[in-house]
This record gives structure tokens, C-alpha cells and sequence, in this order.
């Protein structure tokens, strides 16, 4: 286990040296955001000025080891349009982003999960087939217009759920979150199971296909010829297992919905990190967008790990150091 955990971690620093170069460079070659925040009226000496106090004065290798240096210090640099940390922004609308993805996933397996052992067990009648095309609707449509649908429908056209905002929030055991109040969970239900179609439609499929393989497996035909009961064995015996690429493909999806729930933010108004990067697009504000990236490479790599530590509890015989068991 130690090996495979230095192994990783040796792995996740060369990722992240390489994806900071790429994410540096890359977000620095476009615009100028100097004349984003200059004035109409400013001279040649008022751009100049603007340049020296946004450090865009040096050459480009050179803010790069800067950044590198205060990176590791744990400072991704100042917001040029807020003027305070970029880790601090991103600190501060994570909580709703988090919020929003958890929520998304809850509803993914709450549904995803029943509906899928529904679908394995009875592959051919009518509803078992249903399912599997409600699955590939949420693969092939786009988030974009399943979220502007829900807003026409629900929010203008019958008036049930508001369109856009987070809503009220509560404080409990020192976490404010939209959980713990009604206006809150009224205003996150929308967002939530929009972002959470794609995890619900995988989860659908993945739960078929492992209910399928386990269903004939020789220990599930021993379990019942030994007259364990039906229900005990679909929830440990045959859960357990198909529970393993669940978990493995969740966990990368749950980084995915964090880091791309930009759409879904945007749509509906949610003050998430996702609305902060679009903002930050929209002027040039660098170091803002270069911190949420590396933020971001950061907690897929921790996100890998974690999978792979989480598949290896689930399954015994896998053996971490790569030797068979």
C-alpha cells in the first residue's frame, strides 16, 4: 500500500508540473486584459502603469517562476478585478459548487441505482426497456437545453420551482449549505438533478450490465441453492460487486461535475466557482482562471488516488503493488 501511494503521489507531482506550464502559458498568450481595465482616456503612460502593477511587465518564463514559487507557499496570486486571493474566491463559492455536485450525485444513485437492478433483472419486459431509453436521453441530450426546458416548464409555465439562485441557507454544526432549509432545497432541486441526468443515465447502464454478469455468477446460484433469502442476496452479494466500476467511474464523474459544472451554474444563476470562472473569462481576469484550473487539476489528482485506495476496500483481490494475490 505504501508503495503504491508514493508511486501516485510521484505521478501526481509530474502531472502537476506539467498541467500548471500548460495552463499558465496557455491562458497568458490570450487577450490583453490590460485593455479591459484601462479607461478610454488612457495615455501610453497610463497603460504602462497598468502593465507594471498587473506584473504583465515581465517576460513570461519569469511570472511563471513566480507563480511556481508562491504556488508552493500556497498563494495561486491576486484577482485582478477583486483584488484579494484567488484561493479565497475560489474558497468562498466551492461550498455552493460542492452542494450542487453532491446533490446531483445523491439523486444519481438514489435513482440511477433501482432502476438499473429493475432493468437487469427483467431485460425484456416493456419497462426494463423504457428505462434503458430514458438512460440514452440523458447521454444525448444536452445539459444546456434539459436546464433551459426545466426553467420553461416548471418555473414559467406551471410556476412550481424558482429559476434561478441558491435560495436561502442555514448554518448547522459550522456548514452553511442550502440543505438545511426548505427555500433552499426548493431552489437546489432544478440544478441538481439537471447536472445529475449523465451520472444517472451511467449509473442505469453500468448497474445492468453488472446485475447481468453477477446474476449467473456460481456463488450467487450457491447463495440461493443454500436458501438465502432473494433480497439478501441482490443487497450484499450481488450489490457488492457490481458496486466496484460504480464507484470508480462516480468518482472521476463527481471531479468532472465539479470542474464542469459551468453550464449548469450559468443557466441557473447559481454562485457557484463555475459562474466565477465564465466572470473571470469575460474579463481577462487571469491569475483568477489560472488558480480554478490548477485547483481543478489538483482534485482529480486527489480524486485518482482516492478511487483507486476506495476500489482495492471494495475488491480484495486486488493487490496495489501489482503482484497476484
Amino acid at each position: 500500500m505504501t508503495e503504491f501511494i508514493l508511486k501516485r503521489v510521484l505521478q501526481a507531482l509530474l502531472v502537476l508540473i506539467v498541467m500548471t506550464m500548460l495552463v499558465f502559458f496557455g491562458v497568458n498568450v490570450v487577450g490583453n486584459p490590460v485593455y479591459i481595465f484601462a479607461s478610454s482616456e488612457c495615455d501610453q503612460a497610463c497603460l504602462n502603469k497598468i502593465i507594471v502593477d498587473l506584473g504583465l511587465d515581465r517576460p513570461i518564463w519569469e511570472q511563471y517562476l513566480t507563480f511556481v514559487g508562491n504556488m508552493l507557499q500556497g498563494d495561486l496570486g491576486n484577482s485582478f478585478t477583486h483584488g484579494v486571493p484567488a484561493l479565497h474566491l475560489i474558497f468562498e463559492r466551492l461550498p455552493a459548487t460542492l452542494e450542487l455536485a453532491f446533490a446531483a450525485l445523491v439523486i444519481a444513485l438514489v435513482v440511477g441505482l433501482p432502476l438499473g437492478m429493475v432493468a437487469g433483472l427483467r431485460p425484456e419486459a416493456w419497462y426494463s426497456k423504457g428505462i434503458m431509453g430514458f438512460s440514452m436521453i440523458g447521454f444525448s441530450l444536452p445539459v444546456f437545453w434539459i436546464g433551459l426546458i426545466m426553467i420553461l416548464v416548471f418555473s414559467v409555465q406551471l410556476g412550481w420551482m424558482p429559476a434561478i439562485g441558491r435560495g436561502d441557507t442555514a448554518v448547522v454544526l459550522g456548514i452553511e449549505s442550502s440543505f438545511f432549509t426548505l427555500d433552499g432545497l426548493h431552489h437546489l432541486l432544478m440544478p441538481a438533478f439537471t447536472l445529475s441526468l449523465i451520472m444517472m443515465a451511467m449509473v442505469i447502464r453500468l448497474t445492468r450490465a453488472g446485475m447481468r454478469e453477477v446474476l449467473f455468477a456460481d456463488y450467487i446460484k450457491f447463495a440461493r441453492a443454500n436458501g438465502i433469502r432473494e433480497r439478501r442476496i441482490l443487497s450484499v452479494h450481488v450489490m457488492k460487486n457490481i458496486l466496484i466500476p460504480i464507484v470508480t467511474v462516480l468518482g472521476m464523474e463527481f471531479g468532472g461535475v465539479i470542474a464542469f459544472a459551468v453550464v449548469v451554474e450559468s443557466i441557473f444563476s447559481w454562485p457557484g466557482v463555475g459562474k466565477m470562472l465564465i466572470d473571470a473569462i469575460g474579463v481577462l481576469d487571469r491569475p483568477l482562471i489560472v488558480a480554478y484550473l490548477v485547483f481543478v487539476v489538483f482534485m482529480f489528482v486527489i480524486l485518482n488516488l482516492a478511487v483507486d485506495i476506495l476500489y482495492s476496500v471494495l475488491d480484495p483481490r486486488v493487490r496495489l503493488d501489482g503482484r497476484p494475490s
